[in-house]
């Protein structure tokens, strides 16, 4: 029996997993709600791995993994947001550049051709920086501990608009080069 169908169904857990956390945070739960990121977080790195390390990649996966990261990452930052826990412009930063990518992705999957899923390496460093940093800020509202400090979250939240901006260029400059070649 092939489980191949593995990376698909962490994906989608993952996705099931969005709702409760937030709910976990608007309610002051944050130990709960930190313990179901954490695991939604460890997810995101298994369903990869397995993906890669078995060659289970699927069309589904390529969709699911993004889909369930940008739900993860988004309504983690604004529920944080609306609960006064992350200021609104780092939150604002973060969706707009998923706003872009997606918006991107999409013109150029109907314009030009079918978009295949290829995180670049600092797109993958933006999102692992921003599930830390989510930790790192549920872990305080959860446990009230003086690490992480709010100068450790000071500057990971700085790492993340330069990775942020690094990332947002570099997406719409290499699709905007395949879209001028016709790749």
């Amino acid at each position: 029996m092939s489980l191949r169908w593995l990376p698909n169904a962490i994906s989608s857990l993952r996705i099931l997993l969005v709702a409760p956390i937030l709910l976990l945070i608007l309610n002051d739960h944050f130990v709960w709600a930190l313990l179901l990121f954490f695991v939604a977080g460890f997810s995101d790195g298994i369903d990869g791995y397995l993906a890669k390390r078995y060659d289970w990649q699927t069309r589904l996966g390529a969709l699911l993994d993004p889909v369930a990261d940008k739900l993860l990452v988004a309504g983690t930052f604004i529920t944080l947001t609306y609960t006064q826990h992350i200021p609104l412009w780092l939150t604002a930063v973060v969706i707009l550049r998923d706003v872009v990518i997606v918006g991107g992705a999409a013109a150029y999957n109907f314009i030009v051709k079918p978009v295949q899923g290829e995180p670049t390496r600092i797109s993958k460093l933006n999102t692992a920086l921003q599930l830390l940093f989510l930790l790192f800020v549920l872990s305080r509202a959860g446990f009230g501990w003086p690490w992480p400090d709010k100068i450790s979250i000071t500057v990971l939240g700085a790492a993340i608009v330069i990775t942020v901006v690094i990332s947002g260029v570099d997406y719409v400059l290499s699709w905007s080069r395949r879209a001028r070649e016709g790749n």
